[in-house]
């Protein structure tokens, strides 16, 4: 077949119109969402934001902070002198500390020991028999301290030293036997 042939036998081509005003359309589809399903994610959200705020202020206002401890009142009870082999001193004193809890948990005690050392020696021994801290207040505590042993010239040239510097590191352990109370809950407390 020839050219000519081919032209006349074939689907008659018809040349696209060249028209400047021709626009290109696109169809797409639209999706919308679900009015219930968008407020699910939204309260789903607040839901947790709400309790992660709740759980972050539960646990601020229970962790436990330190009291603010003051000494309200003290008085000499016994001096002892010892002069062999070191010169040492023995102090008794009773002490009346004013204490400012800030928790929201009280302390029921039956005995508080605490232990004082200074400089790795131990110095002596604070001893209460009973007593009650409450929560968000202010409690007052009886006590005694008993130094024994102080050794004059070497423990009073550290002390001095360090007062000059501004701070003196005791060392304390602290032993308690009592009742922790956190709203209706009394739990049992005992350290040794």
């Amino acid at each position: 077949m020839s050219k000519q042939g081919l032209r006349d036998s074939s689907v008659p081509y018809i040349p696209l119109p060249q028209n400047p005003n021709h626009q290109n359309v696109i169809v797409s589809l639209v999706y919308y969402h679900r009015p219930y399903q968008t407020n699910h994610y939204l309260r789903r959200g607040v839901i947790f934001a709400g309790v992660l705020l709740l759980l972050s202020a539960t646990i601020l206002f229970f962790y436990p902070s330190d009291p603010i401890l003051k000494l309200a009142r003290i008085r000499l009870n016994h001096v002892g002198v010892i002069s062999s082999p070191k010169l040492t001193i023995d102090l008794s004193f009773s002490l009346t500390i004013s204490v400012r809890n800030r928790d929201f948990f009280s302390l029921d005690y039956e005995k508080l020991v605490v232990s004082v050392g200074y400089r790795g020696k131990e110095l002596g021994v604070v001893n209460s028999e009973g007593g009650r801290v409450r929560a968000r207040g202010r409690s007052y505590v009886n006590a005694t301290l008993d130094l024994n042993g102080f050794e004059v010239v070497h423990d009073v040239i550290y002390l001095i030293e360090d007062w000059a510097k501004g701070v003196i590191p005791f060392d304390t352990t602290t032993k308690v036997n009592g009742v922790l109370g956190l709203c209706f809950l009394k739990i049992p407390l005992k350290s040794r």
